[in-house]
C-alpha cells in the first residue's frame, strides 16, 4: 500500500471511530464505511476536508453530506431492508451509491442537475461500482425498476413524497428527511400491506428536494 493510501485508510479509520460515538453500531455499515474511499469524491484540492466530520460543498448549491448524515441514513434502511433493489434520490458525489453498493444493494440512482450527474456516473463507472445513473427528476422516481426494496433521498421533502411511496415494495421502506427550509426529520416511511407507516427520528439540515413533487426551485 502506498504511503498516500495508507494516510487515507488511517484517516477513514478515524472517521468510523468518530461514527461509532456518535452511536453508529451497526457493523455492516462500519465497514462500508471503512471499505469506501471517501476522498475519491472530493475535487483535489478538497482532499484534506474529505475526512472531517462535516459537509462538504461541491458545487451547484449541493453538498456531500457529513459522515454521521449519512451513516445514521444507511443504518436505518439497514436494519429494515438488509438487502435488495435500492433507489438513491439526488446522486450528488455519488459517495452515498458507493456506500450502497459496499452493503451490496442493486443501487438505483436519480440526479437532477446535469453536471452533477456526469461527474458522478464517471467516478461509479471508473471505481467499477454497480450502480445505475440517471438524469432526471428524482422526486417521480423510476417506475420502470420499481418496485424498490429500499428507497433513500438525500435531500429535505416539503411533505411525504406520494410518488416514491408508491413505487415502494411490500415490506419496503424509504428513508427521507421532510421539513421546511433550514431543519428536516428523518422519516422512515415502510410499507406493509398497503397501509404506510411512519417512524420519527432527530432532526437534520438538508438541501431542498426541488422537483415536480417537491420544492420549487424558484423558491430557492
Amino acid at each position: 500500500m502506498k504511503e498516500a493510501e495508507k494516510l487515507h485508510y488511517i484517516k477513514r479509520r478515524e472517521m468510523v471511530e468518530t461514527l461509532k460515538r456518535y452511536g453508529i453500531a451497526n457493523r455492516r455499515v462500519l465497514d462500508a464505511f471503512l471499505e469506501v474511499p471517501r476522498h475519491l469524491f472530493f475535487e483535489s484540492e478538497a482532499v484534506a476536508c474529505a475526512y472531517n466530520d462535516g459537509a462538504y460543498p461541491i458545487g451547484f448549491g449541493q453538498t456531500i453530506s457529513q459522515p454521521y448524515t449519512v451513516a445514521f441514513m444507511t443504518t436505518l434502511l439497514v436494519e429494515r431492508c438488509p438487502s435488495g433493489k435500492v433507489l438513491e434520490i439526488g446522486t450528488g458525489s455519488g459517495y452515498q451509491a458507493a456506500i450502497l453498493d459496499a452493503l451490496g444493494y442493486s443501487v438505483f440512482s436519480i440526479e437532477r442537475i446535469f453536471e452533477l450527474h456526469e461527474r458522478a456516473k464517471k467516478l461509479i463507472s471508473k471505481l467499477g461500482l454497480h450502480v445505475v445513473c440517471r438524469h432526471g427528476d428524482g422526486t417521480l422516481g423510476w417506475m420502470e425498476h420499481a418496485p424498490f426494496d429500499g428507497i433513500v433521498v438525500t435531500a429535505g421533502a416539503p411533505g411525504e413524497p406520494e410518488s416514491l411511496m408508491r413505487q415502494l415494495a411490500e415490506r419496503g421502506c424509504m428513508i427521507v428527511p421532510i421539513g421546511g427550509n433550514g431543519s428536516q426529520q428523518m422519516t422512515v416511511i415502510q410499507r406493509e400491506e398497503g397501509v404506510f407507516k411512519k417512524e420519527l427520528f432527530e432532526y437534520f439540515t438538508f438541501v431542498p428536494l426541488i422537483g415536480r413533487e417537491g420544492w420549487d426551485d424558484t423558491v430557492f
